[in-house]
């Protein structure tokens, strides 16, 4: 097992740059560490989960972690990565925002630990009380314009056609005035962030030495992408949410159940505490059988976990059978339902199938040809499932006796296209 959490970080190949000295710290003493979440959302999405994660392995390692839920600088909105300035939040949407998203925070954090309680601050408690006159004076004058300028997050705005308002390019001088004011309340030490947050991350680190004449100190992590060059967490339903309500525990797990193979080992390292011995068995599986898919399935199995709970995780599972037909007809109604939620459907009234409906009238209501002519010949084709199981008789008729649980038909036309028929009763 390395011997601080620098040397895991390391290993876990989330290190993109840090400042002189930290391995060395970190390795000698227990130190306060922060991370800022913007509450643009009322959940966070994954991206936020390589951070949390590092914020959760400092803690492991005896440190103590701070997540700042930005209700201050979320007013005014991060330029970093951002080609355009943001649509500005109302005081109630970021209120609202951050409690949706400190629920989340607890999953990864221990706020009860006896030796190093983790905390949840909002940077509103001491930002929205700044007045302009004293934020000039006591922060302003300790940063040249030239050195704001040479910051990557503006000067790459300054590119573009649109520029940046001075609304945003104060935002360097505000998590500044973040680290000095967690320095001075909690003895904090060390900021980390992703790879575009190191021009903030360094002015509070100068903003600490001019005004405190103390060290402070910077790790950055690297920015995320697939071994496709996709931007991670991005799929064709769109972000990836850490609330199951906005992203099921079911669509969350088959995300990371998906995951290319080019990828699995990064992600391993990244989003699960499995040690090293572990992920190297997974890797070798994965150099030797990749078609068993052993490493996706236990990384969506231990994130899944982390995020959603052990009951979650099961669900997700059964659903995942159910998805890939192996066993639809035992299913429990929930599985069916999370399996198939992203399914088109439409609604039957019982009293039509009591004399029986004809499989391709079946298939035709349902949206899933346009022709019962053609239904007929996809059948004669052996490209129809009702169920699950082949259609053969292309006369064929079904009632409500035939129907998943007596009320749900479920109709496939090859391997991608699927449609749900549920019956309903009076």
């Amino acid at each position: 097992m390395p011997m601080n959490v620098y040397e895991e970080f390391q290993w876990r190949g989330i290190v993109y740059d840090a400042t002189e000295g930290l391995s060395e710290v970190l390795a000698r003493e227990a130190v306060t560490a922060y991370i800022g979440f913007d509450p643009t959302a009322s959940s966070l999405h994954i991206g936020s989960l390589l951070p949390l994660m590092a914020l959760a392995r400092l803690q492991r390692f005896g440190h103590v972690p701070i997540a700042i839920a930005g209700g201050g600088t979320g007013m005014i909105g991060d330029p970093s990565g951002k080609a355009q300035e943001r649509a500005l939040l109302s005081l109630e949407e970021i209120e609202r925002n951050l409690e949706g998203i400190r629920p989340q925070l607890g999953r990864f954090l221990d706020f009860e630990a006896s030796a190093n309680p983790a905390r949840i601050v909002n940077n509103a408690d001491w930002l929205a009380k700044l007045d302009l006159l004293g934020f000039l004076r006591d922060t302003g004058k300790y940063f040249t314009v030239n050195y704001m300028l040479q910051k990557e997050s503006v000067n790459r705005r300054l590119e573009t056609e649109e520029g940046i308002s001075f609304t945003e390019f104060s935002y360097l001088l505000l998590q500044a005035c973040d680290f000095l004011e967690l320095f001075d309340r909690h003895g904090c030490t060390l900021q980390l962030g992703g790879s575009d947050q190191w021009g903030n991350i360094t002015a509070g680190i100068d903003l600490i030495r001019k005004v405190r004449g103390k060290k402070a100190h910077g790790l950055v992590m690297p920015l995320m992408t697939t071994a496709s060059g996709a931007k991670f967490g991005k799929t064709e339903a769109g972000t990836v949410w850490l609330d199951g309500e906005r992203t099921s525990p079911f669509r969350f797990y088959q995300f990371w159940l998906n995951t290319d193979d080019r990828d699995v080992v990064k992600y391993l390292k990244f989003f699960t505490f499995l040690d090293q011995a572990a992920i190297r068995e997974l890797e070798a599986v994965v150099a030797v059988a990749p078609e068993r898919r052993e490493a996706q399935r236990v990384l969506a199995r231990e994130v899944t976990r982390l995020m959603h709970g052990d009951e979650a995780l099961a669900r997700a599972e059964r659903a995942s059978e159910v998805l890939f037909g192996q066993g639809v007809a035992d299913a429990p109604i929930e599985a069916l339902l999370m399996a198939y939620e992203d399914v088109p459907s439409i609604e039957i009234d019982a009293s039509e199938l009591e004399a029986g409906m004809r499989v391709t009238e079946l298939a035709v209501r349902a949206g899933l040809v346009p022709s019962a002519s053609q239904a007929t010949q996809l059948i004669r084709g052996g490209g129809l499932y009702l169920n699950d199981a082949r259609v053969a008789d292309e006369k064929g008729r079904v009632t409500a006796a035939d129907a998943l649980k007596g009320w749900l038909f479920y109709l496939r036309k090859g391997q991608r296209e699927r449609r749900l028929v549920k019956i309903v009763r009076g």
